[in-house]
């Protein structure tokens, strides 16, 4: 059986659209798409407040009620039954992270295990045959096929086979 990695944050999670909401909300501005392209959304916030949602990153609960990506429940119960599935997230940047993705994941893919579920620090000890990320720097070592999903800080990244929505993800692994 052939192995899938999943990354979770902009993946199957939507930490930035979370956090955008709550910074329109909060301070009546909006975000500049063109700045993430540097590869953090976090450069997307006006300066004078990277700090505040640096901070919200790093606070009780940011992790536990985030909201989905749109789709990936179903798809990714499919890949479930087809590959030897594995979430993986870094995790440990955000310590507060780690219980909350934890329990954010039993509760959304209650089909997972906990076995199936790996949080760590740096991605380059994983190795399979699929691997879906939106960050390049998870990918550049995996051996396997290299799968960037597609979110503003990686429009401008070249390389890499893309998946757009998990709408496509299905007719590629499904």
């Amino acid at each position: 059986m052939e192995r899938m990695i999943i990354d979770m944050d902009e993946v199957i999670a939507d930490p930035m659209g979370d956090m955008i909401q709550w910074y329109r909300k909060e301070y009546g501005k909006d975000v500049d798409y063109d700045k993430m392209k540097v590869g953090s959304w976090l450069a997307g916030f006006p300066s004078e407040h990277q700090a505040i949602v640096s901070e919200r990153l790093h606070s009780v609960g940011f992790f536990r009620n985030l909201p989905l990506i749109e789709g990936c429940v179903p798809v990714i119960e499919g890949i479930n039954d087809k590959y030897e599935l594995f979430i993986v997230s870094a995790a440990t940047e955000f310590p507060n992270s780690l219980k909350e993705k934890l329990d954010w994941l039993l509760e959304h893919f209650p089909f997972l295990n906990w076995r199936q579920l790996v949080l760590c620090g740096d991605k380059r000890m994983i190795v399979g045959d699929h691997m879906i990320d939106d960050h390049a720097r998870n990918l550049i070592h995996f051996p396997g096929q290299k799968y960037l999903f597609n979110t503003p800080h990686n429009v401008d990244v070249t390389g890499y086979k893309r998946i757009s929505n998990w709408e496509e993800a299905a007719e590629i692994f499904l």
